[in-house]
């Protein structure tokens, strides 16, 4: 198991978490409108638009540089982390400095837990010695696997929308 940079070679496993995630009831807003049928023809092209991420490229407006890894086992895609360079006023309210997820059909099996820590590693690496980490309050599932990586709590802060559930807040030292 191991993170790694956007790659073109595990284009069928990601595309079929794409898939799960579509079909999961509380997915990330990023595949909300990601075509999965025509991912596979454009699949160079969106890796390109991950990678340059970093570089402050593809970037929806408000939103900040931020390299992107993925979590992959023996060559299939599990999930997903962004490591944002900066904090805006947003992402020290709601986001947090690092954004992951799992695919639905790998979750409960450690596998958070593992992206989580190699994350801090990259970040650490990236120059960041303290980071922000955001989770909804009613996701239990995250929240155990912010403190088991050594997140202190800071408190509860606003949810994305106003009829959203809040946000707990922790502390990371990398």
């Amino acid at each position: 198991m191991e993170l790694i940079r956007p790659s073109a070679e595990y284009k069928d496993s990601y595309i079929v978490a794409t898939r799960e995630f579509q079909n999961d009831t509380d997915f990330p807003a990023r595949y909300k409108d990601v075509d999965a049928d025509s991912l596979p023809a454009r699949f160079d092209d969106f890796v390109l638009e991950e990678l340059e991420k970093s570089e402050g490229k593809h970037l929806s407006i408000g939103f900040v540089p931020e390299t992107v890894f993925w979590l992959v086992d023996k060559n299939e895609y599990i999930g997903r982390v962004a490591i944002r360079h900066k904090l805006t006023e947003h992402l020290r309210q709601t986001g947090g400095q690092i954004g992951y997820e799992v695919r639905p059909s790998k979750r409960k099996l450690g596998y958070g837990t593992q992206l989580l820590k190699l994350a801090l590693i990259k970040a650490k690496e990236l120059g960041v010695d303290k980071v922000l980490l955001t989770c909804d309050v009613t996701n239990i599932a995250s929240k155990n696997i912010i403190i088991h990586a050594g997140g202190k709590y800071e408190g509860e802060g606003p949810g994305e929308r106003d009829d959203g559930p809040r946000k707990y807040r922790y502390w990371i030292s990398t």
